[in-house]
């Protein structure tokens, strides 16, 4: 008989708060709620009802996990209940997407913009750091010494080609970040980076060049001072969204015969006119003010201004306004080469190391310990939200109150030291990478940092181990059984071809702490139309309407979930097309569906493919292929261990 729902609605709408709810749609793992007070819910509490496995904020909903097939019924259940505006499913095809954007905030949406615009030029700049990085120590007197040579034994034709990997990026990085502009506003990137290279023109003098008076500026009509606009972030964010939102005013204007032509001409001219007609260097010295503002509070004597960025960057992740650092960090490269702000916020990451490995050490709970190390593992690598909500804050703030504290002391201490990385864009382990580039930096960053990493791991220790931790998941009645099993091994392979992703690793921090099962994960290999291939032989239990998700059960019991992407469920189906339907059985290598990796890339998502076993806790073993290698569809992804427990008798305890 199929169970009731109607109780555990009723249970999670109390503690939303009925009133607190705008809307509320699901997607195939979770319920997913705009609300208007986000700190009137009790996390705490919602975690303990039977079918909700954990909570999490992010794009601007509140979601609950529920898990595959269940959170369908217990969303039936909240719309029959009628008491709040259940939208998904309703005739407005666009309404789900439309309401979790109009509830944004300014400061999402404006975190969301840096997030969109920075993002895809981190790997750049995290690159020229690690070139900077290479080259200051090959060239460095005293490790040359041990070879018997001195810098003027490299040749300066090997010095210049050397210059163009590592001087190439920040030369014209206001190009690069109004191309991404352009690409973030629906403008036409390749008229973005015209206009970002005329910015950074070697026909204008240089900014630098002027700055320190070896070069005059253009005065334009006798008296407009015109420069480059080398180093300066804003002024290039600027020219992006008024360039970008320009062209898309002229294509909406212009006759279809002249749209072509005239809109790339007076989008160029235009804003040009107007960044050199006052715009920019307004803006610049608003950067340039802004940075010294900056600069002066991290070198606040006695080290009170790196600890009170250190310790405000973890409660900045925590409200998700973070991302704010990156403007301020791109245009400290830009201007001065060094990036002092990422060495302060980099501990946050290091006390969570020690918060979650004193956590997993201390619990007894297996629940806990899972959760705790799968946090330690992905915050090794730089991915903090399975620590933040899985750990953090899931039990009390003690262990926040750790990340904070022991966060500032570490920053204090760095910034006392004057150290500052080269780059941006790598954490925690990868992070030493940023500061091979001076001796005195490497080493007092690693002293400092897994300073920080003990520091949190004591403190934790001593007065924030939560006691629920403490408690073991419940006594086993068949201790004393005597079991015999037997072993059998299964495969799920890869339903699209591409580079693999350890899950913890992916940016949905649900899927990446496991909480929804073990799997892998796919950056798709096809920038276009992927298709989506059966992972195993079984019926479909689950085929979303939109075509972004594919749940499976195999004829022997297992439960498989394939996600198409990253909140891709706001789409409304637009990239995916579905060519099975629930109930079917279908064949591994069988057909599922599509979808269009450009068009979700277009959307600002992440196209990653995600593939779970949803109960893994029914199985000994689950290994996946290693990560950071190419699949075709159909190949090897997990390698699955079975374990059959047969209880032959039970001893009395």
């Amino acid at each position: 008989m199929a169970k009731n729902y109607e109780e555990e609605a009723k249970a999670i709408l109390k503690l939303v708060g009925e009133n607190n709810v705008d809307s509320v749609t699901h997607c195939q793992t979770r319920l997913r709620f705009v609300v208007k007070d986000r700190k009137a819910i009790d996390d705490k509490a919602l975690e303990k009802l039977p079918e909700v496995k954990g909570v999490f904020y992010g794009s601007g909903q509140y979601q609950v996990i529920i898990g595959t097939g269940v959170v369908n019924d217990v969303y039936a259940a909240i719309a029959k209940l009628g008491t709040v505006n259940a939208i998904y499913g309703k005739d407005d095809a666009d309404t789900a997407g439309k309401t979790s954007n109009e509830h944004k905030t300014v400061v999402q949406r404006l975190m969301a913009m840096l997030s969109g615009i920075f993002i895809p030029i981190i790997p750049v700049i995290a690159a020229t750091g690690l070139f900077l990085g290479l080259k200051s120590a090959a060239t460095n007197a005293q490790v040359l010494k041990l070879f018997g040579a001195v810098p003027s034994d490299i040749p300066a034709s090997l010095t210049s080609v050397i210059s163009v990997l590592t001087d190439t990026v920040f030369a014209f990085l206001p190009a690069l970040i109004v191309w991404s502009t352009f690409r973030y506003f629906k403008g036409t990137p390749i008229i973005g980076i015209v206009i970002g290279l005329m910015l950074v023109s070697p026909i204008l003098p240089n900014a630098y060049s002027v700055a320190d008076g070896s070069a005059k500026a253009i005065m334009l009509f006798g008296w407009l001072p015109v420069v480059g606009s080398q180093g300066s972030v804003l002024t290039a964010l600027v020219a992006g969204f008024i360039g970008a939102k320009l062209e898309l005013f002229f294509r909406r204007h212009m006759p279809n015969v002249l749209e072509q032509i005239l809109t790339p001409f007076l989008t160029m001219l235009v804003t040009l006119a107007i960044m050199i007609m006052g715009v920019g260097p307004i803006v610049h010295a608003i950067e340039s003010g802004m940075l010294v503002g900056v600069e002066a509070v991290i070198h606040l004597p006695f080290g009170i201004g790196g600890f009170l960025i250190g310790a405000a960057y973890p409660l900045m992740v925590l409200i998700g306004i973070h991302q704010t650092m990156i403007a301020i960090e791109t245009s400290l490269l830009a201007s001065t080469g060094l990036n002092p702000l990422i060495t302060l916020e980099a501990m946050y990451g290091f006390a969570n190391l020690g918060v979650a490995l004193a956590i997993f050490l201390r619990a007894r709970s297996n629940k806990a310990k899972a959760t705790s190390m799968g946090a330690f593992t992905s915050q090794l690598f730089g991915v903090s939200e399975p620590t933040l909500f899985g750990v953090l804050i899931r039990y009390n703030f003690r262990p926040l109150i750790v990340t904070v504290l022991t966060s500032g002391i570490g920053a204090a201490i760095l910034s006392m030291l004057n150290v500052a990385a080269n780059s941006y864009g790598l954490a925690v382990v990868p992070s030493y990478l940023m500061y091979i580039y001076n001796g005195h930096a490497l080493l007092w960053y690693t002293i400092v940092s897994l300073g920080t990493v003990v520091a949190a791991f004591v403190a934790t220790n001593a007065f924030a181990i939560p006691k629920e931790v403490l408690t073991p998941d419940g006594d086993v009645e068949t201790a004393n059984a005597v079991i015999s099993s037997t072993v059998s091994d299964n495969k799920v392979y890869a339903p699209v071809g591409g580079e693999t992703v350890a899950l913890d690793q992916v940016s949905d921090p649900v899927f990446a702490s496991g909480m929804m099962g073990e799997g892998m994960a796919i950056k798709p290999a096809e920038p276009g139309i992927n298709n989506v291939y059966a992972p195993q032989a079984g019926t479909l239990s689950v085929v979303a309407d939109t075509g972004h998700a594919y749940g499976l059960k195999t004829d022997d019991g297992m439960e498989i979930l394939v996600h198409l992407g990253i909140d891709t469920v706001n789409l409304q189906g637009a990239p995916f097309t579905v060519a099975v339907k629930a109930g079917q059985h279908v064949n591994q290598g069988d057909l599922l569906g599509t979808f269009d990796q450009a068009a979700i890339k277009k959307a600002g998502l992440d196209a990653t493919t995600i593939v779970l076993i949803t109960n893994s806790k029914s199985y000994a073993q689950i290994e996946p292929v290693a990560a950071d290698t190419t699949v075709q569809a159909g190949a090897d992804l997990l390698a699955v261990q079975r374990e059959d427990v047969k209880v032959e008798s039970v001893e009395p305890a």
